[in-house]
């Protein structure tokens, strides 16, 4: 299945529950987990780390790492729990990320990434992807990137998601180098004119459906991030462009996520898990800060009056 359409691995965002809305607006999208490190998997709770809905396939879980027998290990336990895909973040530029010695700065390390990607290979049978910037610091320059795709290409990555920008590894925190790295759109099309054989995703910056369909026409597929979570609508109106998928109503969206919800609360999740991902579902609605409110207080409630009050949303 292509990767026409994604949304981006977020932390504290792409959690379960944010997965399950956005499935409702975009059957067709790939959906990420959040960033989840190996030792985490192999180690930690794995039932929690790993949890979700049947209905999320495709989905696709990035690992954090820079060892990689537990890379292994870890992408075997994912497969077992029914992934898709097995994702190496290379992107990630935090303190915390670095000092783990994974993320962004193995960029630098691209004989490590090949290990990487050749031991998971190896363990499991789904495809290996890469995400990863076009670059760290001054070492930003097409050839950079190039040595960095052709090495880990040799490895057995034929799918590589590209964050349009390099990463500042030291005097800017996260948030920052989403933002103030110069976007470079041509750059990932001059590296699809490199590596037409490779599968190349483009990522950052991406608002609208006219951004994605540009891009559309230069790569093999667009993923968005925040933008996709502040602004779900966004994923239908994709979905319908892209794939000619007839959109699913809001009220039908109220209900699902009504429905899930209550089953979710017997299991004893909070209902704030929940009801924090959908409050962009009123953005350009009539009265929306209104409902806004209602949802913080009482999610359920303001999502039975909704659903019984069709006529009030487009």
């Amino acid at each position: 299945m292509k990767r026409i359409f994604s949304v981006a691995p977020m932390m504290d965002y792409t959690d379960r529950h944010f997965r399950f809305l956005a499935r409702l607006l975009s059957p067709n999208a790939w959906l990420y987990t959040e960033m989840i490190h190996a030792n985490a998997i192999i180690h930690g709770d794995t039932t929690r780390f790993l949890a979700h809905h049947p209905s999320e396939y495709p989905l696709a879980i990035p690992l954090g790492g820079c060892e990689p027998k537990k890379l292994a290990a870890a992408a075997k336990i994912a497969e077992e729990h029914g992934f898709n895909e097995i994702n190496l973040n290379i992107g990630c530029p935090s303190d915390r990320v670095q000092k783990g010695r994974f993320g962004a700065c193995l960029m630098r390390e691209p004989e490590l990434v090949a290990e990487c990607v050749a031991t998971i290979k190896s363990q499991v049978k789904l495809p290996v992807t890469v995400k990863t910037r076009l670059g760290v610091d001054n070492d930003d320059s097409l050839a950079f990137l190039v040595n960095f795709l052709e090495i880990v290409t040799s490895a057995g990555c034929q799918t590589f998601i590209l964050h349009a920008r390099k990463a500042w590894l030291k005097g800017l925190n996260p948030k920052q180098n989403r933002s103030i790295p110069p976007l470079n759109y041509q750059r990932v099309y001059d590296i699809k004119k490199r590596f037409p054989e490779l599968e190349i995703i483009i990522n950052g910056g991406i608002e609208t459906i006219e951004a994605v369909n540009n891009h559309l026409q230069q790569i093999d597929g667009v993923m968005l991030g925040r933008k996709a979570y502040h602004q779900p609508f966004l994923l239908r109106t994709i979905e319908s462009v892209c794939f000619a998928t007839p959109p699913i109503s809001l009220s039908q969206v109220f209900e699902k996520i009504y429905i899930y919800m209550q089953t979710e609360i017997t299991k004893g999740t909070p209902m704030q898990h929940i009801s924090r991902h959908i409050s962009g579902l009123f953005l350009g609605q009539a009265n929306a800060s209104h409902w806004r409110r209602n949802l913080a207080i009482d999610p359920l409630k303001t999502l039975h009056f909704a659903i019984n009050s069709p006529k009030t949303f487009v």
